[in-house]
């Protein structure tokens, strides 16, 4: 396996100390809102010295089991105990006092100040009645050696990278003396490299009898890592396993049935040219980058992070500007850098961070379905709010957006039915040509496979889809076609017969030739280049 190649870190041998007493134990936990059953008699327990993994769909009540851990919610019903007592958890700070800490996928620190500011921020060390800068400095040094990062205490967190935030956050729980630590997809954005970095944090901290909960999409980490695994579907308790237990068998109790198939591609065949890309350059970006996407047809976009997979899908809805070369929809040329003519000639993007670019999360589902349409539903300055709700509804119902109703507020959804919304606003635009960038990240299987299903249908009904995925299974279990780039330019293209996890690799790598010739002489890679797919 190559280093760019992102995989499960491996167990080790050697059996961490166990520490069998519990730190947490809960029974009968329900929680409702507003037309939604969140968590219905949900039990769980969590013993010294082991990594519990939460598993569940999308929706299935792990982040609402996790806040009413961390005293964001409260439960309407239930008892929580705290090493055989019970107790009440009504704020986070309940929570500290009980030695329970959360990590959360958004990170809690505040960008402007500086690591060791956030790791003690409302307990700083205090002399004379005033902040102890310099032991703040020393005791937050030390805690980030424990955790293995090596990042100056008055670094400001706003020039953290992801995976140094990550410790951060880790060395904060560590400060607060934590019994209890949880973790929500804490290797969600992680390289393999910083993988095995925190799975080695993790294996320590469990060794010291901390108990962790662990909550990851990523099945084959669940093995790695892992002791139990509790399974949440639809907001209850439904299996407690072993972390051997296959994963397919995780799968089916995750979704209540049965996968047959976790790439359920359909091949229509392709027709015409929807899209036609020639000779696109931005200097210093990519170069020279020319292809088609048909009618009927999933062509797929893979290569190492920083390759230019989404700054060329961002260059052809005209997000961003190019220098030369064009762009064709429907034997249409589009204008450089004009959005509002891409949608109208048909073209839709959902990019690849579906909070920050494709969703206004304080508005309703009904209006982010109708954000695309809504120029296209005004006359007179007046919005045909009736017209937009019934057609919102149609959709909704059409993908399965789990939902109490079309006024709910989208960022209380899931990921898996965010993801769905983004995508509906383009289905009710009637969107012929969809780019699809990172379309599962951060969704479970089963909301997964209700996105690939979703793809059958657009190109069933004669539309194209362009995808870019960084996980590389995905990419050849539903391309038609894979088209590979390397350092800004096409580095080659595979039929679906002939797309391996290898021939694919050794494109984006540069160290394989095509019809299309030699792939571009490969200069010093920055770190984020190094950075490969996630494989399986």
């Amino acid at each position: 396996m190559t280093a760019s190649q992102k995989r499960p870190p491996s167990r080790p041998e050697e059996q961490p100390a166990r520490h069998p007493e519990e730190l947490l134990r809960v029974e009968g936990l329900r929680k409702t809102f507003p037309g939604v059953v969140a968590l219905d008699n949900v039990d769980f327990d969590l013993r010294g010295g082991e990594v519990h993994v939460l598993l569940g769909e999308n929706g299935a009540g792990k982040s609402t089991l996790i806040k009413t851990l961390s005293g964001a919610y409260r439960p309407d019903r239930g008892r929580i105990l705290a090493e055989g007592r019970e107790v009440r958890i009504a704020n986070a700070q309940d929570a500290e006092r009980l030695g329970i800490a959360t990590i959360y996928q958004e990170f809690n620190l505040v960008p402007d100040l500086t690591v060791a500011e956030n790791i003690f921020l409302g307990r700083q060390p205090r002399r004379f009645g005033l902040v102890d800068h310099r032991r703040m400095r020393e005791d937050a040094r030390e805690l980030l050696r424990r955790v293995g990062v090596d990042v100056a205490p008055d670094a400001k967190v706003r020039d953290l990278g992801i995976a140094r935030l990550q410790m951060v956050e880790i060395a904060k729980a560590l400060s607060l003396d934590a019994r209890v630590l949880i973790m929500d997809e804490p290797t969600a954005v992680l390289t393999s490299e910083e993988v095995d970095k925190l799975f080695a944090i993790v294996r320590h901290l469990r060794a010291d009898g901390v108990g962790i909960v662990f909550i990851t999409h990523h099945l084959e980490e669940i093995a790695a890592l892992g002791d139990r695994v509790t399974v949440l579907r639809d907001g209850r308790s439904v299996e407690q396993v072993p972390a051997t237990t296959p994963e397919d068998e995780l799968v089916q109790l995750m979704v209540g049935r049965s996968i047959e198939q976790q790439y359920p591609r359909q091949r229509p065949g392709a027709g015409e040219a929807l899209l036609s890309v020639r000779g696109l350059t931005r200097d210093g970006v990519f170069h020279d980058i020319s292809f088609d996407v048909r009618a009927g047809e999933v062509v797929g976009l893979a290569g190492l992070v920083g390759a230019g997979r989404t700054e060329v899908a961002r260059a052809v809805f005209g997000a961003d500007p190019y220098d030369t070369g064009t762009v064709d929809v429907r034997g249409e040329r589009l204008a450089r850098h004009d959005v509002p003519a891409a949608m109208g000639a048909g073209l839709g993007l959902v990019p690849e961070d579906r909070k920050g670019q494709g969703l206004v999360l304080d508005a309703s589902v009904q209006e982010n379905l109708g954000l695309v349409t809504l120029r296209s539903a005004t006359r007179s300055g007046l919005v045909d709010l009736k017209g937009q709700r019934t057609a919102a509804a149609r959709i909704a119902r059409q993908l399965g957006v789990r939902m109490s109703g079309p006024d709910q507020q989208v960022r209380t959804l899931s990921g898996g039915n965010q993801q769905k919304v983004v995508i509906g606003k383009w289905l009710l635009a009637d969107t012929r040509v969809l780019i699809l960038d990172e379309p599962t990240r951060g969704i479970d299987v089963g909301a997964k496979v209700e996105i690939y299903q979703l793809i059958n249908e657009l190109t069933a009904s004669g539309h194209a889809v362009l995808m870019i995925s960084s996980d590389l299974p995905e990419v050849l279990g539903m391309s038609d076609r894979v088209i590979v780039m390397a350092h800004g330019r096409i580095a080659g293209e595979l039929p679906a017969d002939q797309a391996t996890q290898d021939a694919v690799m050794a494109l984006a790598v540069g160290t394989a030739t095509t019809a299309r010739g030699p792939a571009p002489t490969e200069h010093p890679a920055t770190q984020q280049e190094k950075e490969g797919p996630r494989g399986h």
